[in-house]
């Protein structure tokens, strides 16, 4: 015999989400809530994603047996009973789908009803209402989704329309494991929502996220659609045509770096489409052979095929290997694509003996391969200067800032610091700092020519020599992308000399990318392969490094994430223990 009871209970447990719900919403906003989202989100991204991206409201999906019911469920929660609703199409239909029914069975509602936010600013919870009458059929749907909780989502606004800020934020979203799961333009209120799944069981409870930025941002939308049928893609794949699809990873390096070799990128831009035929005029190229390279690059995204003018056009990310773009990444092309790529031919050799392939293929280590080519060694690096977007938050680094408002003026060490473009972005940051520059001859040239045209070329002193050379007496000391070069024994070496020459009240920072802890997926597990073939060097985690910094007499402080998962570690002097305390 059936009774009320189970419908009264499960419109008891709606009532308690619901006032979950807004409860969650009044007590947090952006700050708090991204890295319950995102584990180990923090530092300049955390940073990056509170500073645009404002928390809005909670989604969730309800099932009230009638309209005046729901209306009773949001006068218990304290919110406004008479807040308009209107039919939620897209939720509609993704229930139609996932449990096989006509839409027409299914009503659904949106309602919006306001949450004050702490500081007092409007929020929202969204509320999806499915009408589950009574023997209606439905309550099996009702028990499923809520078990599942399928559209449960919370929302942030983004307030800037910089379409590059947009895809700006969207990658750190990625990087800390986000993953793209669909969107859409909405012409009637003119703005575009992008969706994300987020890590399994994050700490808030929920596992879809949704961005939200009024304008037409079609492009960026495009991109992450294709992302996310990329992610689908490769989750139905069968096992041989996933692996089919890794074989080809080598024939992308050369797409790419053949690309940048040809100058085509510079031939072409983002806004005319270029037929094939003068595209190959122009570049010296067989119409034919170009055509098929640009169809493949289609595919990887860096050009996109127009059929209205029967041409293709650049991408935003193809544009990053022209050679006059801000930030080019053409030097990374033509070095993965060419010695690089050369001696990965060579990688079992580095796995059974440990030694790096690229010093068998060409008699010497890279270091002194390069030297001995002042071509190769430029191309070098600008390579390492193309990976410059991983220093943009590192003049704002707590102990960059406390030197630059010291009482007297202070000095930053730039140890190994390449073509000077760190320490250019620092010295830039803050006119009261002063550089030294340590590094080889041909380097400490190219850093002299980089720091003078950016203006602080008169507050910089340079060094040519080697590790053993760390001049004494700075303020803050940096190695970036230094370690990483070498094994433990040479790193510690390179340590010690940085500790001898730091004074007591020294900064030293160290950017690195970090092996992470859990086996994620990461830019440092691939670096780390890299760097046995070509270096013999290695990635690490945060704890070596720590083990490192303690055997030279440094302390590892803490460390936060930059761009192109980077970190930056931050280390001290060791603290010395008083010996009356330790014979007590």
């Amino acid at each position: 015999m059936t009774t009320t009871l189970p419908d009264e209970t499960m419109l008891l447990d709606d009532t308690a989400c619901l006032r979950a719900a807004a409860e969650f919403v009044r007590e947090h906003d952006s700050a708090a809530l991204l890295p319950l989202l995102l584990p180990g989100l923090g530092g300049p991204d955390l940073r990056a994603l509170a500073g645009h991206c404002r928390f809005a409201h909670a989604g969730l999906l309800l099932f009230p047996p009638d309209a005046d019911s729901l209306r009773a469920q949001f006068t218990d929660c304290g919110l406004a009973a008479d807040t308009p609703s209107h039919p939620s199409v897209v939720v509609r239909e993704r229930l139609a789908r996932r449990h096989r029914r006509d839409p027409a069975e299914l009503d659904v509602r949106i309602l919006r009803p306001q949450v004050p936010g702490r500081a007092g600013d409007r929020r929202a919870v969204e509320v999806f209402a499915l009408t589950v009458p009574p023997h209606s059929g439905l309550e099996r749907i009702a028990a499923y989704e809520r078990t599942r909780r399928h559209e449960a989502h919370l929302a942030f606004e983004i307030d800037d329309s910089d379409p590059l800020a947009l895809r700006g934020l969207c990658a750190i979203l990625v990087r800390h494991g986000a993953r793209p799961d669909g969107g859409g333009y909405n012409p009637h209120e003119d703005g575009t929502v992008l969706y994300f799944t987020t890590p399994a069981d994050p700490a808030c409870g929920y596992r879809r996220l949704e961005l939200y930025v009024r304008g037409d941002h079609r492009a960026a939308l495009a991109a992450h659609l294709d992302d996310s049928a990329e992610d689908h893609r490769r989750g139905a794949r069968q096992p041989a045509e996933s692996l089919l699809h890794l074989f080809t990873g080598a024939w992308t390096t050369q797409a790419l770096a053949a690309f940048a070799r040809l100058c085509l990128p510079d031939a072409m831009d983002t806004r005319t489409a270029h037929r094939t035929e003068d595209l190959a005029r122009l570049t010296g190229t067989h119409p034919r052979g170009l055509a098929t390279l640009l169809r493949y690059l289609a595919m990887l995204g860096a050009v996109t095929r127009d059929h209205e003018e029967e041409g293709f056009r650049l991408t935003e990310l193809g544009a990053l290997l022209r050679s006059d773009a801000p930030g080019s990444m053409r030097p990374l092309a033509l070095m993965y694509g060419g010695p690089f790529y050369r001696s990965f031919g060579d990688l079992d050799h580095a796995v059974r003996t440990g030694q790096p392939a690229f010093d068998r293929l060409f008699g010497e280590n890279h270091f002194d391969h390069f030297a001995r080519d002042p071509e190769l060694a430029a191309l070098f690096d600008r390579s390492m200067a193309a990976s410059s977007r991983m220093f943009e938050p590192l003049p704002d680094h707590p102990v960059v800032t406390a030197a630059a408002q010291a009482p007297a003026p202070a000095t930053v060490v730039d140890v190994a610091g390449g073509n000077g473009e760190l320490l250019g972005r620092i010295l830039t940051a803050h006119p009261r700092l002063r550089g030294v520059l340590l590094e080889r001859p041909h380097a400490v040239e190219a850093a002299r020519r980089l720091l003078d045209a950016a203006g602080c070329g008169a507050r910089c002193d340079y060094r040519a020599g080697d590790f053993a050379d760390v001049p004494p007496g700075g303020d803050v000391y940096v190695l970036s992308r230094v370690l990483h070069d070498w094994d433990d024994a040479r790193c510690r070496e390179i340590l010690r000399h940085c500790a001898r020459a730091m004074p007591a009240h020294a900064d030293l920072l160290i950017v690195e990318r970090l092996l992470p802890a859990d086996g994620s997926p990461s830019l440092a597990t691939a670096w780390d392969l890299h760097m046995l073939c070509n270096v013999g060097g290695r990635e690490r985690r945060a704890e070596h490094y720590a083990r490192l910094l303690a055997d030279a007499g440094l302390q590892l402080v803490g460390h936060t994430p930059l761009p192109l998962d980077a970190h930056v570690l931050h280390a001290r002097r060791a603290a010395v223990p008083d010996p009356a305390t330790a014979r007590g």
